[in-house]
């Protein structure tokens, strides 16, 4: 190797770290103002492992439309927990994205903001969607499994022949915001190389109502895990624990969560 090449090698190592020991300085007790350091690391951790379980759920079933159904028709227990667990990480992402694009404004703000402006557009579009498969799997129930079928197919001729839709045009945030946030964890500091590269994967994920697991699928989702779960843990471990105060507030929460889930459609 030569000593020009040495010394770039060289030169690039020790940038990268002077990056993640300034990114460190910035975010040095800097806990999340909003939405907090508990919102924060439970998203982190939370988030990404429901999309995983979902992911796993029906992965044994082909990713194809008409296979989701029909797999719909066969296990309808199944497919609903595995299509539930995955909107509802995607929900439970956004103070996850926001805690990452927090990190990555403290020195880089240009990228922190675009970044995780554009991830959670994509988490709105994947939302949207689901909200497509919850009504395609219920009237699979009422209208029968070929009706549906039909259905379906109409329904993806007609979104092809639409001009413009707003949800239409974020499809594209919904795959290149994880690009441009890799990136910007990786300029900053925030993150690591390696586990910068894993969040960029993210963007291999299929988006589209009734779309499966795809081979493409554990590695976009491990990649996620990878970059955000040890996040969550060490944003939990680096503060003071919950005031009693806060406890008996969370359990008033969930009890009334409970409440309205149970009484709610009978009142």
């Amino acid at each position: 190797m030569s000593i020009d090449l040495q010394e770039r090698i060289t030169r690039w190592r020790q940038t990268g770290a002077d990056r993640r020991a300034a990114n460190a300085a910035a975010n040095l007790d800097r806990q999340p103002a909003f939405p907090g350091r508990w919102v924060s690391g439970i998203s982190l951790i939370v988030g990404p492992t429901l999309i995983m379980v979902g992911t796993l759920l029906r992965s044994q079933f082909y990713f194809f439309v008409p296979y989701q159904l029909h797999a719909y028709s066969q296990h309808p227990t199944l497919i609903t927990a595995a299509y539930a667990c995955f909107a509802l990480g995607f929900v439970l992402l956004w103070p996850a994205v926001m805690t990452l694009a927090q990190r990555i404004s403290a020195t880089n703000p240009l990228w922190g903001m675009w970044g995780g402006c554009l991830v959670m557009i994509g988490l709105f579009t994947r939302t949207f969607q689901f909200g497509t498969d919850h009504f395609a799997f219920h009237l699979t129930d009422v209208l029968g499994l070929q009706t549906m079928l039909d259905g379906i197919d109409g329904y993806y001729d007609a979104w092809r022949e639409t001009l413009w839709h707003p949800f239409k045009t974020m499809s594209g945030p919904a795959f290149f915001g994880w690009v441009v946030l890799a990136i910007g964890a990786y300029r900053s500091g925030a993150l690591g190389l390696g586990r910068s590269i894993a969040l960029g994967l993210m963007s291999a994920l299929a988006l589209g109502p009734l779309k499966g697991t795809e081979p493409q699928s554990f590695l976009a989702v491990g990649g996620l895990c990878l970059a955000f779960i040890p996040l969550g843990v060490s944003l939990l471990r680096n503060g003071p624990a919950p005031t009693r105060r806060a406890m008996i507030w969370v359990v008033v929460l969930i009890a009334v969560h409970v409440l309205m889930t149970g009484f709610g459609p009978r009142g």
